[in-house]
């Protein structure tokens, strides 16, 4: 496959949080462009709309309010035309049996938020980058799974 950039989406309510993952995207030596929403029903109602670019990542935090990223995540696991899509879902704060959830729910990555924006950077760096191998090798991403 002949590809020059990923699309991703950001779901994060905290404005500080989108800052940052724009920045890091923008920084990256793969091409990407990104998408970024405050809440699980902005990003269910533009993922459902007819002219949506479906995205080859999306990472979603695990706390936000309205709809849960688990309501989210559910949804585009059960729908055929997201099955491309990996979904990261990270937190700062999350018990070991909630990460659990998130995997069996149908996460493809779990990341524990960094504390600072060099960690940050790092593991967004490392998931582009593999998730990028993958898009463009054609390897299966039903089996890809990771924690950061």
């Amino acid at each position: 496959m002949n590809k020059e950039y990923l699309n991703v989406i950001a779901v994060d309510n905290d404005e500080g949080s989108i800052i940052f993952f724009k920045n890091i995207f923008k920084d990256l030596k793969i091409g990407v462009k990104s998408q970024c929403f405050s809440d699980g029903e902005g990003l269910m109602k533009y993922l459902k709309s007819c002219g949506a670019i479906i995205p080859e990542v999306i990472f979603i935090r695990y706390n936000i309010p309205g709809k849960s990223s688990m309501d989210c995540l559910k949804e585009i696991k059960a729908d055929p035309k997201f099955s491309t899509i990996v979904t990261v879902v990270y937190a700062h704060e999350i018990s070991e049996a909630e990460i659990e959830e998130v995997f069996v729910d149908g996460a493809n990555v779990f990341m524990r938020q960094p504390e600072t924006y060099e960690g940050l950077k790092k593991a967004i760096t490392e998931i582009i980058t593999i998730n990028w191998q993958y898009h463009t090798s054609g390897l299966n991403i039903d089996n890809f799974i990771m924690k950061v």
